[in-house]
């Protein structure tokens, strides 16, 4: 069970120079850190300690950052993680967010920016905790063949779980709770991520094919999650019986 600790983030980053640098301005934001410099240690961390935010750089010894974010999510610790890679290749996005991570810097990244993603996510974190983020059902909502259940984060399709990761999940109930409504990409970049970002649109079209991918029985003609040209995404008011 996780101890209680507050206002703290976890820095896992093998490079010392900017584990330093990180810490250094998270300090000025009135934020305590904890170093480690390897994905295992990293872990063990965030499993016996409750953390504000974990800085998970990908390329770490032992284990990498990738599969110390599958661990964590699989352990149900959903601690915010902002992900930190020197790859630009988009796959290795794209698995990151897939395997549970909140959002993801390339490095070499201004510290500006770096900020502002950090406050972003520890905002969400706190909006969540207020209740202050946009009213979704704690009930279970079944709309045909697909079940979910909110209490038990779960998903079900024709019986058979379907396995979502943090995000998916929480994009899915935030479309299913509100049938016919149409969000934009900047809306639902910035009450799922926290923030509103431009140049992040795309992670949200990422988020919806993937979801759409494990979901919809023809990706082609969805069923559940329509789009809305010109404005966005929402999920379809014709399916609930």
């Amino acid at each position: 069970m996780q101890s209680e600790r507050s206002n703290t983030v976890l820095i896992v980053e093998d490079a010392k120079d900017i584990a330093e640098l990180l810490a250094l301005h998270l300090k000025d934001m009135g934020l305590a850190s904890t170093r480690v410099t390897n994905g295992y240690d990293g872990l063990q961390a965030a499993m016996q300690e409750a953390f504000d935010l974990i800085i998970l750089d990908l390329m770490l010894p032992g284990l990498d950052g990738i599969e110390v974010c599958r661990r964590l999510r699989a352990a149900e610790v959903h601690t915010p993680i902002l992900m930190l890679t020197a790859r630009s290749e988009e796959i290795d996005k794209v698995l990151g967010l897939e395997m549970g991570a909140d959002d993801y810097l390339t490095k070499p990244f201004g510290i500006r920016e770096f900020l502002a993603r950090v406050k972003a996510l520890l905002r969400r974190q706190q909006r969540m905790g207020e209740g202050s983020l946009p009213q979704v059902s704690s009930r279970a909502m079944k709309f045909g063949p697909l079940l979910i259940e909110p209490d038990m984060h779960k998903v079900s399709l024709h019986g058979q779980r379907i396995e979502l990761s943090p995000k998916e999940f929480e994009l899915l109930h935030l479309l299913a709770s509100h049938p016919g409504r149409s969000y934009s990409r900047e809306q639902i970049l910035n009450l799922i991520w926290g923030y509103d970002y431009d140049g992040m649109a795309h992670t949200v079209n990422a988020h919806i094919n993937r979801l759409r991918n494990k979901i919809e029985p023809d990706m082609n003609n969805p069923a559940f999650i329509l789009t809305t040209w010109g404005i966005g995404y929402r999920f379809s008011e014709d399916v609930r019986f």
